[in-house]
């Protein structure tokens, strides 16, 4: 990747996703309730519910609240809350949060100084919370991890702030997948080995064809790292409506993506398609197609909406137990 593709792809980051066009759809049908709980964005509030159900109360309110992830062990739900606005994302101020999923123990792990993007949580039983944070004098974006009971100040970086580096998903065995600009192997997707205690991180390329065509985004590793799902862009030349939502398999030793499968979108209607993520039984996707949810069937390939609210304005689901 060349230095004017490298721009293009950290703008990316700067952008917000506008819903747009008319979308192809699933048909209506009454909406039902599902057998998956999880937590969800609702005209900027965090709720837990069951899918395909009317909300009740939300956790939090009174702010904007973006993005929750769900621990794997422990009812805890980590997020980032916009504390200043800006027309360029990359220009927010953010703060990341934690909170029970039953509305208790909120609390902040990062002063509010900082644009903090997309946090979620390791699978290494350890339920640390990672994120993603702006470096001002580079532009690009730094690993930081912290502790679900900590304080600001406490986080550390996993990443070289030298160079840009963005988590999306994470493994049992502790190594995150990242994209990343790595000043010796290029652009690309790798699995990042964290840098602890001063040590440098150590990464490993993944195959992916795909990702020589266009933008991987927003990956998501299945409970049982065999697959994966993400948002897929053909060409780099960044726009976020009419995306494609794919799922492909994952080999974590090679490490590759192979055989990428279109599940939404395919057409490429120019409507915001975004966040897959896993259910805990691997057997669906949830996601978002603003501004409704949807969830895809993985055994017979059904779609089919379960969000409730046709006037509010829905993002990021999230399943219960399963970080991204």
């Amino acid at each position: 990747m060349n230095a004017k593709q490298h721009g293009i792809l950290l703008l990316s980051l700067a952008l917000w996703p506008v819903a747009a066009g008319t979308p192809t759809t699933p048909a209506a049908a009454p909406v039902r309730p599902t057998p998956y709980r999880g937590a969800y964005y609702k005209n900027g509030q965090i709720h837990v519910n069951v899918f395909g159900t009317p909300e009740g109360k939300p956790l939090t309110h009174g702010h904007w609240d973006f993005k929750p992830s769900w621990s794997r062990t422990g009812d805890l739900l980590v997020f980032f809350r916009r504390l200043k606005d800006d027309p360029v994302v990359t220009r927010w101020i953010t703060a990341i949060c934690v909170i029970r999923t039953d509305g208790t123990g909120f609390r902040q792990l990062t002063d509010g100084t900082h644009t903090d993007f997309n946090p979620t949580w390791t699978r290494d039983g350890s339920n640390t919370p990672i994120w993603n944070r702006k470096n001002p004098e580079t532009g690009g974006f730094i690993v930081m991890a912290g502790r679900a009971d900590g304080h600001p100040g406490e986080e550390v970086a996993w990443s070289d702030p030298r160079h840009h580096t963005w988590a999306y998903s994470c493994l049992e065995d502790g190594r995150v997948l990242v994209q990343c600009l790595h000043p010796a192997q290029g652009w690309g997707y790798y699995l990042m080995t964290p840098g602890r205690g001063g040590a440098r991180p150590r990464f490993q390329r993944i195959e992916c064809d795909l990702a020589r065509k266009g933008i991987l985004d927003r990956v998501s590793i299945s409970p049982s790292e065999t697959k994966v799902c993400f948002e897929f862009q053909r060409g780099f030349k960044y726009r976020d409506a009419g995306r494609t939502l794919y799922v492909a398999d994952f080999d974590k030793n090679r490490p590759a993506i192979t055989h990428p499968r279109p599940f939404a979108n395919a057409e490429g209607a120019p409507r915001w398609f975004a966040y897959p993520r896993w259910t805990p039984d691997e057997k669906a996707i949830v996601y978002h197609a603003s501004p409704s949810l949807y969830l895809y069937s993985l055994e017979d390939g059904t779609t089919r909406k379960v969000s409730t609210d046709d006037r509010a304005d829905y993002r990021y689901p999230h399943c219960e137990r399963t970080p991204k």
